[in-house]
């Protein structure tokens, strides 16, 4: 199976994560280390805060790059599925990765709360394998907190509702993003893990 690495980007409680990996019977490498990452035969990217934050403690980690130049599938969770965006409108406007070529706003909820928290449906739009052998149509629940988000677009894979439809996973390449927490999700957060874990990518 090789080197399944969670990146530990000084923003995120790592405790649940590791826990729903090893889980699925794999012990994960937890590291702020860049040559352990560039290792990786799966590696996470997870992240909580402010998208200001968390690129500060990437850059100060040396981390950017061993990010960007991944060669393996690579699964960004909440905030770090934001950061492989173009930008946030977070704190005025930062500038982060640009894996994903689309910008990270705040949702349009209608007068809903921010933030968005708490289960809600997510539609797989195309039979991505992350998404393999779960109820794609009618949609499976998984644990969101978060005021931010991609708007649907070219790199969408799946969706959600809150106020306005949003993006609720996306991919690009070897580049996964999922806006819930998988790891909070129960069954359905344990099924897409595995599907990262060991599936076929």
């Amino acid at each position: 199976m090789g080197k399944i690495v969670i990146l530990d980007t000084g923003c995120c409680n790592l405790t649940s994560l590791r826990a729903a990996v090893v889980r699925l019977g794999v012990e994960p490498v937890v590291t702020r280390e860049a040559q352990v990452a560039s290792g990786a035969s799966r590696l996470f990217v997870p992240g909580v805060g402010t998208a200001k934050a968390a690129m500060r403690e990437l850059q100060n980690r040396g981390l950017i790059d061993a990010i960007k130049t991944a060669s393996c599938p690579v699964l960004g969770i909440c905030l770090g599925m934001q950061l492989l965006g173009r930008q946030s409108e977070e704190t005025g406007g930062v500038p982060m990765l640009g894996i994903i070529d689309a910008p990270v706003r705040e949702l349009n909820t209608g007068g809903l709360p921010l933030p968005h928290m708490g289960w809600n449906r997510v539609r797989a739009l195309d039979g991505d394998p992350l998404f393999d052998g779960m109820n794609q149509k009618a949609g499976d629940y998984f644990y969101f907190v978060h005021s931010y988000a991609y708007p649907v677009g070219t790199y969408t894979i799946a969706t959600a509702e809150y106020g306005e439809t949003f993006s609720a996973a996306v991919r690009s390449g070897l580049f996964w993003g999922v806006q819930f927490h998988p790891e909070r999700s129960g069954k359905s957060g344990a099924k897409l893990l595995e599907n990262f874990v060991k599936g076929a990518l």
